[in-house]
């Protein structure tokens, strides 16, 4: 497999060093799956005073950020990899969420560029003319792209193939499936009251499987109900989903 490159622009490098530099990512750059930088647009400010903002035209509160430094800084990142091949990203409130079929769908990308504003955003032209796309993580403004970046970089480098101890554990993931994951239980069988479901324990895989599926369903129908308008559901699931409509105490917890 192409490793997978993926650059941060921002701001504030020194963000990234623990959140991207343990756990399952931090084990897939030592495992040589992701090549991960980050990289500073002050660095690549022709001023002696290294600026990155100004005042928007048109006037308003705060400071916009320039556009030649975003502009330099991509193209000193941009290499050999084939156009189709890249994606440059804006962290951004001001668009689509990012979702887990987003993940997906950046993880079959050989380079991913996330690009971090701050202040009151970024100059237009660099959404318009240098990335790709503008991802949101949520309907809230935050202090700056890097958290967003994080989150990115997490969700796409954990379905990179080898990130993670079981090869089909993305998979079975809140949102893959189009629903959310069904409970998970460990030892001890009994912790003060409360005992691990009976099913789980009957080493009866079919019954197991069944008890999942019909978890997931029911958490999804609580929590998130939009889910499943948009899910593939069989005939079984959408029987199992009346049945808690029409009687949600019967159904087995």
């Amino acid at each position: 497999m192409t490793q997978m490159r993926i650059d941060i622009v921002s701001l504030f490098p020194e963000m990234f060093a623990g959140p991207l530099g343990c756990s399952i990512i931090g084990r897939a750059r030592e495992a040589g799956l992701v090549d991960l930088h980050v990289a500073n647009p002050r660095d690549f400010t022709v001023d002696k005073h290294h600026i990155v903002d100004d005042y928007p035209f048109g006037g308003g509160s705060g400071m916009v950020m320039k556009p030649d430094p975003f502009f330099a800084c991509v193209e000193s990142l941009v290499d050999s990899i084939a156009t189709d091949k890249r994606r440059v990203i804006l962290m951004s409130p001001v668009a689509p969420r990012f979702c887990q079929a987003d993940a997906e769908r950046l993880s079959q990308y050989e380079h991913l560029i996330l690009l971090c504003g701050h202040y009151e955003g970024v100059d237009e032209r660099v959404r318009e003319h240098l990335c790709d796309e503008a991802l949101s993580i949520g309907d809230y403004v935050l202090t700056g792209g890097e958290l967003p970046a994080m989150i990115v970089a997490d969700t796409v480098v954990r379905l990179l193939p080898g990130a993670l101890g079981a090869e089909d554990g993305a998979a079975k993931d809140s949102y893959s499936s189009g629903l959310l994951e069904y409970p998970q239980y460990t030892r001890p069988r009994q912790y003060r009251q409360w005992e691990v479901p009976a099913v789980l324990l009957s080493g009866n895989h079919a019954e197991i499987d069944r008890w999942r599926r019909q978890q997931s369903l029911r958490r999804t129908w609580q929590l998130r109900p939009d889910l499943l308008d948009a899910a593939a559901l069989s005939p079984a699931d959408l029987k199992y989903l009346a049945t808690l409509k029409n009687r949600p105490d019967e159904c087995e917890k």
